[in-house]
């Protein structure tokens, strides 16, 4: 499907945008067993590894696993939202027409938005050519941010307001008119997981483990782009 929109030209290749969400595993939370030899004492709460209380047993990534699916993660969305089973999914989108280039399936870990979003990059999006990567405030790190330039991205990430930590992101990036453009075009991203969990019935993945919910996301991310072309092609053509 990315290759159809690349040969009909309706892609970009200079502007893109990143986000990640969670899609919830095919495992309840009654199969989250305590791991055989594991010390009672878990690591320090926080979102993508979050120490929940049930019914007076208190159970982490570090030493609970489901029994039904042992790669996914107990993850919640932030603070005061349900710890679920689950998996994080990303989005690679470009940015002329809201198409697809990537969607990937990581364990929910708390950094996996950052990571997938550059090992996408890495893959999908190689070469010299200078980019642009519009992202949410979740990806206003300095880590991720010099990672960007190193190749050779450009990050148009939303700052973070958070008084007590120092945005990554500088007047270098924000004074010009493109970092505002990638702002509002970025939001986008968030109708494509409308869609994949609302039509493609995608909030939840039907298959355990990370290799069949890969191969699942797949399908959904090419039966979206597909239905985005049909669209396109009419208006492109007639202009």
């Amino acid at each position: 499907m990315v290759e159809l929109a690349h040969s009909g030209n309706l892609m970009s290749d200079e502007h893109f945008t990143a986000l990640g969400t969670l899609i919830e595993a095919w495992a309840s939370l009654k199969s989250f067993k305590k791991k055989e030899g594991s010390d009672e004492k878990g690591p320090p709460d926080d979102p993508g590894n979050p120490t929940v209380d049930f019914h007076g047993e208190k159970r982490s990534n570090e030493t609970h696993e489901s029994t039904t699916d042992p790669q996914a993660k107990l993850a919640r969305k932030g603070k005061g939202k349900e710890a679920k089973l689950a998996y994080s999914g990303h989005a690679l989108m470009e940015n002329r027409h809201g198409l697809l280039v990537d969607l990937q399936i990581a364990e929910a870990n708390g950094r996996a938005e950052r990571e997938a979003a550059l090992q996408m990059v890495d893959e999908e999006l190689p070469g010299e050519r200078p980019i642009t990567l519009g992202a949410d405030k979740a990806y206003d790190t300095r880590d991720f941010v010099e990672q960007c330039h190193t190749r050779n991205v450009t990050p148009h990430v939303a700052q973070n307001q958070n008084a007590r930590r120092r945005s990554a992101i500088d007047g270098r990036t924000t004074r010009h008119p493109g970092y505002g453009v990638s702002q509002r075009i970025r939001k986008r991203v968030e109708e494509i997981f409308g869609w994949v969990k609302t039509v493609a019935n995608f909030r939840r993945t039907r298959y355990r483990g990370r290799a069949r919910t890969q191969l699942a996301a797949y399908f959904v991310g090419a039966a979206y782009n597909l239905l985005r072309i049909a669209k396109l092609v009419p208006s492109t053509e007639a202009a």
